[in-house]
């Protein structure tokens, strides 16, 4: 039976990049029968990686089938996952998020969990000697990977292995990190065809702090005027998502990644309340600038306070 390998809901170019390069692993090095699959449309950056490198679409899935064997990649949340992911047979977890508890597996399994700040960096590393096989495109996953998850070394996740490894692919690819990078954040900052419910689950994960749900959204951009340009509409439309997703509230950070700053859109009083408590933010209006706020995983996860 084939071996699904996916990341997580909402597919970020680490959930789109890193089940291709480990399915490219375990096919041509382990001699095992794997796909990588995804559980949603990619991203504008993921979706661009995929032209780049000329790779395909791994095909979407909705839920697992029961026994189906699967390798978890960038997650370990239950609620990340598809619905039935219990009753499938886990083989196998590699992430670089902190452990949520609720994944039952049917017996032993590999775990690697790292603090780094990408998937693939992981994966690099657990190919050993036989990282060098990868041919152009998957080298180009994965530093694709490594440089968005990274936000080209500007992010806090950054570890010196991450760059280490991002600047050895791109020396063997013989990229230009930065005009790279630079058409990566062009692409994720083009969301013009997106509606709003679109562009706040993009990149989304769900959190509950002290018994409130929150749908945590970050949108990364090298253009934040154009979403901040939707405030309003935007507005409207968390209450919306909200009420569809079963939690109490969305949060919507539009990250700046040129100025290395967050724009937290402030709807009510008790997003007010989050932003004061979470980041000693004084807010007046209906959004608040959070300066050097860029990761959800390290600075707005663990901060949350309602």
């Amino acid at each position: 039976m084939t071996t699904l390998v996916f990341g997580h809901k909402s597919p970020d170019t680490d959930s789109t990049g890193s089940p291709i390069l480990w399915s490219w692993y375990l096919n041509e090095i382990k001699g095992e029968q794997t796909e990588p699959v995804l559980l949603g449309e990619p991203n504008t950056e993921a979706a661009f990686m995929l032209e780049n490198w000329d790779l395909p679409k791994p095909r979407i899935i909705e839920d697992v089938t029961a026994d189906t064997p699967v390798v978890i990649v960038d997650t370990n949340n239950p609620a990340e996952l598809p619905a039935s992911i219990n009753d499938a047979d886990i083989r196998a977890i590699i992430d670089h998020h902190k452990l949520v508890g609720g994944l039952e597996t049917k017996g032993p399994i590999d775990i690697t969990v790292r603090p780094l700040a990408c998937t693939a960096t992981i994966m690099v590393d657990l190919m050993g000697d036989d990282a060098a096989k990868m041919p152009d495109a998957i080298k180009g996953a994965a530093l694709t990977c490594i440089l968005s998850d990274t936000l080209e070394f500007r992010s806090p996740t950054t570890t010196a292995h991450d760059r280490a490894v991002a600047e050895k692919l791109a020396a063997e690819l013989e990229l230009d990190i930065s005009a790279y990078a630079a058409d990566m954040f062009a692409a994720k900052s083009d969301v013009s065809s997106f509606s709003d419910a679109e562009l706040i689950r993009m990149d989304s994960k769900e959190y509950e702090v002290d018994g409130t749900k929150f749908r945590v959204s970050v949108l990364e951009t090298t253009a934040p005027g154009v979403v901040l340009d939707r405030k309003a509409s935007l507005a409207t439309s968390m209450v919306d998502v909200a009420a569809e997703d079963g939690v109490d509230q969305v949060l919507l950070f539009v990250v700046d990644i040129l100025n290395e700053e967050a724009t937290l859109l402030v709807p009510n009083d008790l997003v007010k309340s989050v932003a004061e408590k979470s980041f000693g933010a004084a807010v007046d209006g209906d959004a608040v600038v959070l300066p050097g706020i860029m990761s959800r995983k390290k600075q707005i996860i663990p901060n949350l306070k309602v």
